[in-house]
């Protein structure tokens, strides 16, 4: 036998201990939002780093403003390939509202459906701590049957990821040298489906701004100063609306500098994976797809740029009715960007068609919400070829390469902080509810996901 067939071997001998030692991390209730758990937190990064360094990764947990980190290093001397770091995190979202829960979100276990198919039920079970523990326990798998591991390895888990990582980019920043590594490892993405292993190969990025638009010094009366007084609802109504035009492209002036169009290649590639638009859009309860008229729903939501409107308000909004101009008028719109885009032209040039359409009488403020690049690893990467195969090997059909319509700071940060690009291979399902009652993992991505991992290790190794 291999060295590969022998450590996947031993993770379906052990694989009942291996769920056993999710199940005792799952248990801690490391909700990282709410100061009450801040001591199930430390409980938490103390139970990795113990684990970490007893599989053999030398881990310690390391104090930051808020919640530890973990950082582990085992160093193979003579071995091929790249230095990875993993990346993972084992805080959690709040298990609210816990009436919706049809068990005790911490006390975890295995439920088995009429098909017999069988899911791990438990708050972080999915996201995040049964995805980092699918690489945990590649590497234990490794170093137990091999007495090594096929590349060098680092280990970062962190605990705020799910309240916003307000301590991860100056922890990447003071610990810059010790943390560079050749490529991350980010185990915190899904699938294509069921049976199909995706690697997500594209990230858009994000800029937020919040505008505040006032007129008159205080809230008049409508019947006072209707007509007369300028209402800045009725301004800030005709920006928004001027931000598209009649086919969903965005006015912007040069909005869409850097989008980079798909090769063909990739796009047939989607074209095999048979997405269903109709029901995309039905599954929440609509029919007619908006947006850029010529792209379609998984082109907007993967590889196009766009302008949403995330919140307005203004005046009054109690119960009943105030008829009353209000002084101010305020909005939040996000920008997904893709490719070269810059975020701060995008920035730039919003303003700028704000202040344009500004009539005398009004000001205007601004307030930005972050802004961060597109990321995408290059379809022709070693890295993202070798994880391909691996998946492709284990789950028995070709891994797809998929895009994802959010954004993932941690790998950005990556990018620009540490130099080195990021291989996002993860194994959960768009119906895991995370974030939600009732959280689940399937059995099959907890054990395949392992598996998984000890051949992308394997296959890094290779020259």
């Amino acid at each position: 036998m291999s060295d590969l067939d022998r450590v996947l071997s031993r993770i379906d001998a052990d694989f009942d201990t291996s769920l056993a030692r999710l199940f005792d991390l799952v248990r801690i209730k490391s909700i990282s939002t709410d100061p009450a758990f801040k001591s199930d937190c430390r409980q938490a990064a103390d139970w990795l780093a113990n684990e970490l360094t007893a599989i053999g990764i030398p881990a310690s947990v390391r104090d930051t403003n808020g919640h530890p980190m973990v950082v582990g290093h085992r160093k193979e001397d003579g071995k091929a390939g790249p230095h990875v770091l993993f990346y993972g995190h084992y805080d959690v979202q709040p298990v609210d509202p816990l009436d919706l829960w049809e068990r005790d979100p911490f006390d975890p276990a295995v439920v088995t459906r009429p098909d017999g198919s069988k899911m791990i039920v438990a708050r972080g079970s999915a996201d995040d701590k049964g995805q980092l523990m699918t690489f945990v326990e590649a590497a234990r798998a490794w170093i137990a049957e091999t007495g090594g591991l096929p590349v060098s390895v680092s280990v970062l888990l962190e605990g705020e990821e799910e309240s916003g990582s307000p301590s991860l980019h100056p922890f990447l920043t003071a610990n810059k040298d010790e943390l560079a590594c050749d490529l991350a490892l980010v185990c915190d993405t899904g699938m294509w489906d069921r049976q199909t292993p995706g690697i997500t190969t594209m990230l858009r990025g994000l800029v937020g701004e919040e505008i505040t638009i006032t007129a008159a010094d205080k809230d008049l009366h409508s019947g006072m100063y209707g007509g007369a007084a300028r209402n800045p609802l009725h301004v800030l109504a005709d920006i928004l609306a001027g931000l598209h035009d009649e086919t969903g492209k965005v006015t912007l002036p040069g909005f869409y500098d850097g989008v980079i169009e798909m090769p063909e290649d990739v796009r047939a590639l989607w074209d095999k994976l048979g997405f269903d638009h109709e029901a995309f859009l039905g599954g929440v309860d609509l029919k007619y797809p908006a947006g850029e008229q010529d792209r379609t729903a998984l082109e907007q939501i993967w590889t196009r740029p766009t302008c949403e409107i995330n919140g307005v308000w203004g005046g009054y909004n109690g119960a009943g009715f105030k008829t009353v101009i209000a002084s101010q008028a305020h909005a939040k719109i996000s920008f997904r960007l893709v490719g070269d885009q810059d975020p701060e032209k995008v920035r730039a040039a919003f303003r700028a068609y704000v202040e344009a359409k500004l009539p005398a009488d009004c000001t205007v403020t601004f307030h930005k919400h972050g802004g961060s690049p597109a990321l995408r690893l290059p379809f022709d990467s070693l890295a993202l070829a070798k994880g391909r195969k691996a998946l492709s090997d284990e789950w028995g059909r070709e891994a797809a390469l998929i895009g994802c319509g959010g954004s993932i700071p941690i790998v950005g940060d990556f990018k620009t902080m540490l130099g080195m690009d990021s291989l996002l291979i993860g194994f959960g399902l768009d119906d895991d509810r995370v974030h939600s009652p009732n959280e689940k993992y399937e059995m099959t991505s907890y054990h395949k996901g392992i598996r998984s991992w000890a051949r992308v290790l394997y296959e890094l190794a290779k020259g």
